[in-house]
């Protein structure tokens, strides 16, 4: 095989270029959002996050025409209606975003599950695949908001608030996958709380099987050096 090729082959597997996207896109968010073009900030980090799982879970080239598929429309969508706002409704990437962080995660697990050893990349796919699943109810929240606005979700918060879009939904899908529940913002409609509800179950079945994965493939290693 031709050695650019190689290379090319060897990079589309390494997850930790998309831990390093999605931890500059999750420590960002607060910060950026209020300066003056931060929610196009956002939406480039957003998108070098879906572009950064695209090709962490490309191993074949069936996997990468798949990913790019459900790719290619939610970042266009995206950035439709980040600049003509009334040609594409928000909804329509936010499905396609869905979708694709669905089929990512999908992957980084099953990477993880059938690893015969703990490396660098199964550690990093799993911290991965945590921060996404945090990251796909984020935009399930928005999804969810954008469809019921004002119904969906009650905000106890001084700071007026109004609104699951950027920050505000990484706050609660993150604060609901731990398990933590401030109470400032609450679901309300029945879709909304069972996307909570869901939530928070995958973030503790998600620890506890990851845990016992973990060690399991940890004693293995040293049962078989032993």
């Amino acid at each position: 095989m031709n050695p650019v090729l190689k290379r090319f082959r060897f990079q589309r597997f390494s997850t930790v270029q998309l831990l390093i996207a999605l931890a500059v896109l999750l420590m960002a968010a607060p910060f950026v959002e209020e300066l003056e073009g931060g929610h196009l900030i956002l939406s480039v980090l957003f998108s070098l996050v879906l572009l950064a799982g695209v090709f962490a879970v490309a191993d074949r080239k069936r996997t990468l025409a798949i990913a790019l598929i459900l790719a290619v429309p939610a970042i266009t969508a995206r950035w439709i209606n980040h600049f003509r706002p009334n040609l594409v409704h928000p909804a329509v990437f936010l499905v396609c975003a869905l979708l694709l962080l669905a089929f990512v995660i999908g992957h980084l697990l099953h990477f993880i599950l059938r690893a015969p050893v703990v490396t660098v990349d199964v550690l990093c796919a799993s911290i991965a695949a945590y921060l996404m699943l945090g990251l796909m109810w984020t935009v399930a929240y928005w999804l969810v908001d954008q469809v019921t606005p004002g119904g969906a979700f009650s905000f106890n918060t001084e700071r007026g608030v109004h609104s699951m879009n950027g920050f505000t939904g990484f706050y609660f899908s993150f604060i609901t996958l731990s398990t933590v529940g401030y109470g400032d913002i609450t679901p309300v409609s029945r879709a909304a709380r069972w996307l909570a509800a869901m939530e928070a179950m995958t973030g503790l079945l998600y620890v506890a099987v990851l845990i016992a994965r973990l060690v399991s493939l940890y004693s293995s290693a040293k049962r078989d050096h032993s």
